[in-house]
């Protein structure tokens, strides 16, 4: 093995031809000339003793040892910017990787407009996301943070609660102008399977129209949804999935017995981390729930 010692030089033209994948396109982000990056190329596989790039039509294709070095320069890169902002704003600036978990429908209704308003701020934090319906995630540990439509968050995590998620009887416009008579009984309905069998739209249902079947049923709320919107039925949803624009309208709100409430929940040895408690502020002021603002719990 060789004893080179690899320098951040060396890092950054690894990356720079990974990312570029020719010569030319290494130099624009080098900002040095074509035969520089190729004679800087040939010194380090002499240095090392290995290639680090296959030549092909296409251009430089990188090997499992180059790619390698190429994980490790964006790492750097993720930590001089990080050091970067650090000075710029004067404290240590928010870095690292947060799982965090919820539903596709809170992901799709709820939390991506609320990232696409924060996260640009935060260039070294890394979020890895992932939809499920339960809280093993967090009690596994393969998770970090949740969002979570409940009104009884488990004991063992902790967190704060956003706001109340009332839901609504609704259907597509179009769908209506086909039933003038308006009688949810005499509509298709489309309904949680029996993924969420104590969901409170199933129990309401039940309760108000106990002789409806479902004509279709899904594995997810975000699913009732569009098939809400292509005009197949009725459904009771979360207000924040209810869009009059979308040509969706409110048949009954307030549904007596049928409201949640969002979580934002972590593990008691994550509450105290700076990039938890972060995401917990930022969440908190940019999610934003049908009647009213985040509300602290």
């Amino acid at each position: 093995m060789t004893q080179y010692k690899i320098d951040h030089a060396d890092l950054a033209l690894v990356l720079a031809l990974v990312r570029g994948g020719t010569l030319a396109r290494a130099a624009e982000r080098l900002r040095v000339d074509v035969s520089t990056v190729f004679r800087s190329l040939r010194r380090l596989e002499q240095a090392l003793g290995c290639l680090l790039f296959e030549k092909s039509r296409s251009g430089y294709l990188p090997n499992m040892a180059a790619q390698l070095l190429a994980q490790q320069a964006e790492l750097a890169e993720k930590a001089l910017e990080a050091a970067r902002l650090g000075l710029e704003q004067g404290r240590e600036a928010v870095s690292g990787t947060l799982r965090l978990t919820c539903t596709d429908a809170v992901l799709h209704g709820l939390l991506l407009p609320a990232l696409a308003r924060f996260m640009p701020a935060y260039p070294a934090l890394e979020l890895e996301l992932t939809t499920s319906n339960d809280f093993a995630n967090l009690s596994r540990r393969d998770a970090d943070v949740a969002l979570r439509l409940t009104t009884a968050p488990p004991g063992h995590l902790v967190g704060r609660c956003l706001g109340p998620v009332p839901y609504v009887l609704c259907a597509a416009q179009g769908y209506l102008a086909r039933h003038p008579g308006r009688d949810p009984a005499q509509m298709a309905w489309i309904a949680p399977d029996d993924f969420l069998p104590n969901h409170p739209s199933v129990a309401w249902r039940r309760q108000l129209y106990p002789e409806v079947q479902p004509v279709y049923r899904c594995n997810s709320t975000l699913s009732v949804a569009q098939l809400v919107r292509a005009g197949l039925g009725v459904a009771v949803l979360p207000a924040f999935l209810v869009k009059a624009e979308e040509g969706i309208e409110v048949l009954e709100a307030d549904l007596p017995g049928c409201a949640s409430a969002l979580w934002l929940l972590t593990r008691p040895d994550c509450r105290a981390l700076r990039s938890v408690t972060t995401l917990f502020e930022e969440l908190g002021t940019y999610i934003r729930l049908p009647g009213g603002a985040s509300q602290s719990g």
